[in-house]
């Protein structure tokens, strides 16, 4: 199966200049800006596990394998670069799946340039793996970290939140574009992207950045969709908004300074809105009409 997936892939996926030696020998070799520092993220999704076995469509489990990186590039405000897929896969009907899991990264793969530069394949008896690694570097304007957040500064958060499960874990869109944009023209002091879920992914930057955040919890923008699954379900609109996860959105400390204008600009084609602000304390608090604070134990998927 191997060789004759080779010679299709080789066929599907076009030259980029960025990849001065593609798939085809031990190694590609991928042409880098000098000075440029190199972001590396990997993420694995597994049959059974990341998606249903078998799921109706193979093309949205690659889209979506390739799309988690770019959110996680996003994440750092790292430029892409290039991307290595490998796919472990069953031993019967093994190459369909693997031409239907790259046919739906190419789309990404066009509106990001972002190159598949290689990989590896392989069968064995069990259900699928697909594993990503994508390649960024750094631009002039430096990298988002998670440990950077400071008292007093402002909580943002890209898009609405909540019920991804209805087909947004699938088909969302990851906000690199925007990502560039804000770390070209304002200061962020730290990111993350809601892959677990707001209030768990906020709680990783507030025990990397040794702070606290207070939720404004009525400003959190929830979407149609995690009002359909509260519905359905159970549970509250708010609650899927803190913790459902794969949202693939962005969460922003903005100094404070900066956050009116980044609010008042709204530079991007999807809604910022502040919904808390960070406090030297540590732990993650919901304010109360009072001004009166409670604990908010974060939510969301712990892996």
């Amino acid at each position: 199966m191997e060789s004759e997936f080779l010679s299709w892939l080789r066929a599907r996926l076009p030259e980029h200049p960025r990849l001065s030696l593609g798939p085809g020998d031990d190694a590609a070799v991928l042409n880098m800006q000098p000075g440029a520092g190199c972001v590396l993220t990997s993420d694995l999704l597994s049959e059974g596990t990341d998606f249903e076995s078998p799921p109706g469509d193979w093309g949205k489990v690659g889209r979506k394998a390739l799309a988690m990186n770019l959110s996680d590039l996003a994440a750092m405000a790292a430029q892409p670069l290039a991307a290595l897929v490998s796919v472990l896969l069953p031993r019967i009907g093994g190459l369909a799946i693997a031409q239907q899991i790259y046919d739906g990264m190419c789309p990404l793969v066009a509106e990001f340039d972002i190159p598949i530069a290689g990989g590896d394949t392989n069968s064995w008896e069990g259900p699928a793996v697909v594993s990503v690694t994508a390649v960024g570097q750094t631009t002039e304007h430096g990298l988002w970290l998670r440990s950077g957040a400071r008292p007093l500064d402002r909580v943002l958060v890209t898009g609405s939140l909540g019920g991804s499960i209805l087909g947004h874990h699938f088909d969302f869109v990851p906000r690199v574009r925007e990502a560039l944009l804000l770390n070209a023209r304002y200061r962020i002091h730290a990111a993350t992207d809601i892959s677990d879920g707001l209030s768990l992914d906020l709680a990783n930057i507030l025990a990397a950045s040794q702070v606290g955040a207070t939720l404004d919890t009525g400003r959190i923008p929830i979407s149609p969709a995690a009002r359909r699954v509260a519905r359905t379900v159970g549970g509250t609109p708010l609650e899927h908004a803190l913790g459902d996860g794969e949202d693939f959105e962005l969460i922003l400390i903005v100094p404070p300074d900066e956050a009116p204008r980044l609010l008042s600009d709204q530079p991007l084609p999807v809604p910022l809105t502040q919904i808390g602000h960070i406090i030297p304390q540590p732990g993650l608090w919901e304010r109360q009409a009072d001004g009166s604070r409670t604990p908010l134990q974060p939510r969301g998927y712990r892996h």
